[in-house]
């Protein structure tokens, strides 16, 4: 039978294409990790990798083996998780965090968190919500924050809070100064963007019922990653854009008073959760992560009553 160390050798194949690239994922030579994968082969009586194909392609049944395969793994890192858990939180945590939320939620609780639980090593990275999703199926993530819902019936949800958005007007549009807005009188003519593949950008599109939108600036396009670039972009010249509630937070009273503006009952807001796959073996850091996080919300956050407010769903 493999080894559980052939088994990641095969995985890491798997997840590059590259068996170079695998081995230095892996720590090892080239020539000993195609040598131990090919001793399964010749053992399994099974193919598992067309080498023929650049990138390497992994055979119909060398599939089946893989999912097999993980599946493997994952037990034996649960064993490992029971057998050496004493009571105290330990070990390394990967989370994976959207760029609409990161620089707002991770500076709330991180220190905490670290303080609370020294022996925890977390890794806290960036990823878009689909990268998130694909990394939890492959155990490349132990959890991800995220706006949900997702409908995936592989991943478990844990609604944290719900989030209302604002606009953000630049001094020169015809909504800065006033209190509220209803959804239906903004327009698509003035309204500055995330690029694709955020999902905050797809909810804007939606409030907005934005379909054959144009540019603020009619000779460009421009589209950012960054909730802050088009802050700035607004406070330098025209137009306006959503906000949800903690991007608010560093904005100067007198931005808070004339050039944020909320929205009529119900306010679009999305919901917040921290997600993991379905075959979780790590849950006592999740419930620490949780705790932490929600007890360094805002007051307002956790105060927020339903009905006041409509979720706005991701696509």
């Amino acid at each position: 039978m493999p080894t559980l160390t052939q088994l990641e050798y095969i995985i890491a194949v798997h997840k590059h294409k590259h068996f170079a690239r695998a081995a230095h994922e892996c720590h090892v030579s080239q020539p000993s990790l195609s040598a131990q994968i090919q001793k399964v082969e010749e053992e399994m009586d099974l193919i598992i990798f067309d080498r023929s194909k650049k990138p390497i392609l992994t055979t119909e049944r060398g599939e089946k083996f893989i999912e097999q395969a993980k599946v493997v793994l994952r037990e034996h890192k649960k064993l490992f998780h029971i057998t050496s858990h004493n009571g105290e939180l330990t070990g390394h945590f990967h989370l994976g965090v959207i760029p609409t939320l990161s620089a707002y939620i991770i500076p709330l609780f991180i220190e905490s968190f670290s303080k609370k639980h020294p022996k925890v090593q977390l890794t806290v990275s960036e990823y878009k919500t689909e990268d998130i999703v694909k990394m939890l199926y492959d155990d490349e993530l132990d959890g991800g924050l995220l706006v949900t819902p997702l409908h995936d019936d592989k991943i478990i949800e844990r609604s944290l809070f719900f989030e209302p958005f604002y606009v953000f007007a630049s001094d020169h549009h015809e909504l800065a100064g006033r209190k509220f807005v209803r959804d239906d009188e903004l327009d698509g003519n003035s309204v500055w963007l995330l690029n694709e593949g955020h999902c905050f950008r797809d909810q804007v599109i939606k409030v907005c019922s934005l379909k054959d939108q144009s540019h603020v600036l009619k000779n460009v396009e421009f589209e950012s990653g960054n909730l802050e670039t088009l802050k700035n972009l607004i406070r330098q010249g025209q137009g306006y854009t959503l906000l949800p509630y903690l991007a608010t937070g560093n904005l100067s009273k007198e931005e808070k008073n004339h050039n944020l503006i909320r929205f009529t009952k119900p306010v679009p807001t999305r919901e917040v959760s921290l997600v993991h796959s379905r075959s979780f073996l790590k849950e006592n850091i999740i419930d620490a992560l949780v705790e932490d996080i929600l007890q360094s919300l805002p007051p307002d956050l956790k105060s927020l009553k339903k009905g006041s407010f409509e979720v706005v769903e991701i696509d």
